[in-house]
């Protein structure tokens, strides 16, 4: 099974771009499922059900989230009743809309979908990922498991990736839009790459027009965002993973450009 993993898409021009390129991408690569981070899709990030359904008919399989999945209250009733989203498994429980991990029936194989929030940097009162981790593979229908860890540091998904490594098929991060150029199989045979990248435009800070971020770093003060324009990049990963027993066989790092 070839299973695409698409970093942040960020914003109307990052989704349509991802239009544009997915469906070609799909046939020439024999891709099977397509799993793509949402978090930053509607302009002015977070997510909205437009932005979702975009996404859905443009291709995409399922959606993770990350840090932003809250952002837009509009879209909490779609993160409680569809059943191809998913959002990071350590938020309490009790009080999170959504759930954090996903099933998903190809029609020869379940694939299961975990997304997770690291601990560093990121936001206060999460449980562990490494706990969390613990907990959710249990609640997993098969062998076939992706967990995409939205984190800040490299060493944080790096030590997920090896704590994992012969217990889920691949384990890929987002949230950090830069990819990374270590696409690989960990020794017992789970896939991996630090950071998927960003679906956005190239010239840009994460999406937001790099004259706004620079004048923030220099001056300290709060400034507007603004997306930025211009061409655009589309970031993922490709992970071949054996359906019979859940193992990666082969991490490609991907880069579409316009």
């Amino acid at each position: 099974m070839r299973i695409l993993c698409i970093g942040d898409v960020v914003g109307s021009a990052g989704c349509s771009f991802l239009r544009a390129k997915l469906p070609v991408f799909k046939k020439l690569r024999a891709v099977d499922l397509v799993i793509c981070n949402a978090e930053n899709s509607a302009d002015g990030n977070g997510v909205t059900p437009q932005s979702a359904q975009y996404l859905f008919d443009s291709g995409v399989d399922a959606l993770t989230l990350g840090n932003h999945a809250f952002r837009r209250r509009e879209v909490y009733g779609l993160l409680e009743e569809n059943p191809f989203i998913v959002r990071p498994a350590n938020y309490p429980e009790r009080t999170t809309p959504g759930k954090g991990v996903i099933h998903l029936d190809t029609g020869r194989r379940v694939v299961n979908v975990i997304n997770l929030m690291g601990n560093l940097g990121m936001e206060d009162g999460l449980e562990n990922a490494f706990d969390c981790i613990d907990r959710m593979l249990a609640q997993a229908e098969s062998k076939i498991i992706l967990v995409d860890f939205h984190a800040e540091t490299t060493s944080e998904k790096r030590a997920l990736g090896f704590y994992l490594d012969g217990r889920v098929s691949a384990v890929y991060g987002t949230h950090t839009h830069v990819q990374t150029s270590d696409a690989q199989v960990l020794p017992k045979g789970t896939g991996y790459i630090t950071d998927l990248g960003m679906t956005g435009v190239t010239q840009s800070v994460l999406g937001v027009k790099t004259e706004i971020i620079i004048n923030r770093f220099r001056t300290k003060l709060p400034e507007r965002f603004e997306a930025a324009k211009g061409e655009c990049s589309l970031e993922a990963a490709l992970f071949d993973i054996d359906d019979t027993n859940g193992r990666c066989l082969a991490a490609e790092g991907v880069r579409m450009e316009g």
